[in-house]
């Protein structure tokens, strides 16, 4: 049977972020990752095709770089259609996603992912596309095919699944009925028990966790305060100067202020691409209050503007990612003696 397999650039060889901008190619039969797949696949199936796309090609250009690929696969009229997988690369992620869910609907060609829990494109996803969970990084390539193989196989043979726990695939919202021994007031009951018990128990309904960040105490005098900006609203200097991508991304920047005293479509615009850009570009004060807060510090409201400011693109960037900006731009916050910050977002 014949298998597809969809990689981005740096996975085929090609580079790293220098040329995430490459254009869709197929090459004929396995390339990377795509070798310890095919020995794990064999001898029930082959990969007979690779398709490759930049990640900043193919989150830029969406419609076309989809079409492109559709067509590709077409070519080779495949059994299943294999992206990744992706670990916690955002914009590989949300592309892997984007194109296998394509190819299932307007193919009718089944398709399998893998990629890390917080990859932006698992949760996009996940409900659409079979997506095996994966570990952070590439480190985890040998665990990730050894979960995706076994269901690779399983589509192949038109297998029904097991559910996500037996599988290693992430769930998907999916019900089905099921025979138990207790009945489910029985065994609500028993679990209340164990945890007022403080043992062990198993939920049949998880619930999604969300952080809890204790406020920090309020300033005593605003008017002596030193306050620094940052945003996730992609605001940068005029031509973007570190490339900053549009969404996933994967940096964030700091640039000076020092003596600007309003943001215009001259010397700064926004890098993000999850909302209507017009009238940020018109001007970014809208999004990163320069303006303001340099009148407040001319009238003696706050007691400074910090000289810097910090930018990245919320759009798609995975929590990980957001967290591991946040505590290299705290600890250069704290080491510049800055009392507060004002956090923007679109």
């Amino acid at each position: 049977m014949k298998v597809v397999h969809y990689i981005n650039q740096f996975f085929a060889g090609i580079g790293g972020e220098e040329k995430a901008d490459v254009k869709p190619e197929m090459r004929e039969g396995v390339v990377g990752p795509g070798m310890a797949l095919q020995a794990a696949l064999k001898p029930e199936a082959e990969i007979v095709a690779t398709i490759i796309c930049g990640d900043s090609y193919f989150n830029e250009n969406i419609d076309e770089a989809k079409a492109t690929i559709l067509e590709m696969v077409k070519q080779h009229d495949p059994d299943l259609f294999i992206a990744g997988p992706a670990f916690n690369a955002g914009r590989y992620g949300v592309a892997a996603g984007t194109i296998a869910a394509a190819v299932q609907e307007e193919l009718g060609i089944p398709a399998l992912s893998g990629m890390y829990v917080e990859n932006p494109g698992a949760d996009m996803f996940k409900k659409d596309v079979l997506m095996v969970s994966t570990r952070d990084s590439a480190a985890g390539m040998r665990d990730a095919v050894k979960k995706m193989a076994p269901l690779a196989k399983k589509l192949l043979a038109g297998e029904e699944l097991g559910s996500p726990e037996d599988e290693g695939y992430m769930a998907r919202g999916v019900r089905k009925n099921l025979f138990r021994d207790d009945r489910g007031s029985k065994r609500a009951v028993d679990m209340l028990i164990k945890k007022l018990a403080g043992e062990e128990f198993e939920t049949e309904f998880p619930m999604p966790e969300f952080d809890r960040v204790e406020p920090s105490p309020a300033i005593k005098d605003i008017t002596k305060a030193k306050i620094a900006l940052v945003t996730s609203g992609g605001i940068v200097p005029k031509g973007n100067p570190d490339r900053i991508e549009s969404s996933s991304a994967s940096k964030y920047g700091k640039y000076d202020i020092d003596g600007w005293t309003d943001l215009t479509e001259d010397n700064a615009e926004t890098a993000h691409g999850g909302y209507d850009p017009v009238y940020a570009n018109q001007d970014a004060d809208r999004v990163l209050p320069v303006d303001v807060l340099r009148q407040m510090e001319k009238d003696g409201k706050i007691g400074e503007l910090h000289r810097y400011f910090y930018t990245t693109v919320g759009n798609g960037t995975a929590v990980a990612s957001s967290k591991g900006f946040a505590k290299e731009i705290g600890a250069e916050l704290v080491a510049d003696g800055v009392d507060a910050v004002i956090l923007t977002s679109t």
